[in-house]
């Protein structure tokens, strides 16, 4: 049963098309990798499923109930999002900002339990931050600042993380170490990613966006083509296989590269 399904759905901002009849679905524990150009529409296709934007035609169903029906709280119980450094959390300590993570499952008047405080420092540990704790945020690197949302996101227990760019700012360690991270975690992933090399290395499965279109819906494999890269990067491109794991490998060069 999909956890996530999109039904023709359209979207229009400032009565510019946005997204044109995007039909797909998301299933329980699957990481799936989006992917385009820039202005493609994964942006907007993520704020959509936070409900930051209303489809301007179609359904986005989440547990088989219209994304409509669910109430901010409600929503952020079931979805957590790690998106581009947000710059109201600055003031705060790591360990501040990773606490918010629980405020989804709280009432106002109920305070942090024992649980509560152990499933913080887990989740700082699994992003390996929890020796900077009582640093203030703003303290840190911008990967670090990436890691702390992300261990904030797991707090939340989402059964559906949102990862906007997760490995910008990280360096080749910490990108794979964010990658594997989100590929173990047993829940449904969909990740926006411009590198399409970390892309083929981790996702299950990709969705190919341009221009509001989805142009591919498969496994790696099948999205990952020359030709289909060729059209939508419009750069020349070759595939062959990554040494280290039996994925594809994609190259681009400038077009006056013969």
């Amino acid at each position: 049963m999909a956890l996530v399904r999109f039904q023709q759905v359209r979207l229009e901002l400032q009565q510019q098309p946005v997204l044109h009849s995007l039909s797909f679905e998301l299933q329980e524990r699957q990481f799936v990798g989006l992917i385009g150009p820039n202005g493609a529409g994964k942006t907007s296709l993520q704020r959509l499923l936070q409900a930051e934007y209303q489809p301007s035609s179609g359904q986005i169903e989440l547990d088989q109930i219209p994304l409509s029906h669910y109430s901010r709280p409600q929503l952020a119980r079931q979805l957590a999002v790690v998106s581009q450094l947000p710059g109201h959390l600055f003031n705060l300590s790591v360990l501040d900002v990773v606490t918010m993570g629980l405020l989804p499952h709280k009432k106002l008047w109920q305070t942090t339990t024992a649980d509560d405080q152990l499933l913080v420092q887990q989740q700082l540990d699994q992003v390996g931050l929890l020796s900077r704790q009582r640093q203030p945020f703003a303290n840190l690197s911008g990967g670090e600042q990436q890691r702390v949302l992300l261990a904030r996101a797991l707090v939340q227990r989402p059964r559906l993380l949102l990862l906007d760019e997760p490995t910008n700012h990280l360096d080749p360690y910490y990108q794979h170490q964010m990658m594997h991270l989100c590929k173990t975690l047993g829940i449904a992933v969909l990740a926006s990613i411009h590198d399409l090399n970390l892309a083929a290395c981790y996702c299950d499965r990709l969705l190919l966006l341009n221009q509001g279109h989805l142009l591919a819906d498969g496994p790696v494999g099948q999205v990952l083509t020359e030709p289909l890269l060729q059209q939508v990067f419009r750069s020349h491109c070759l595939v062959d296989q990554n040494p280290f794991v039996a994925r594809p490998r994609v190259n681009f060069g400038h077009p006056e590269w013969q």
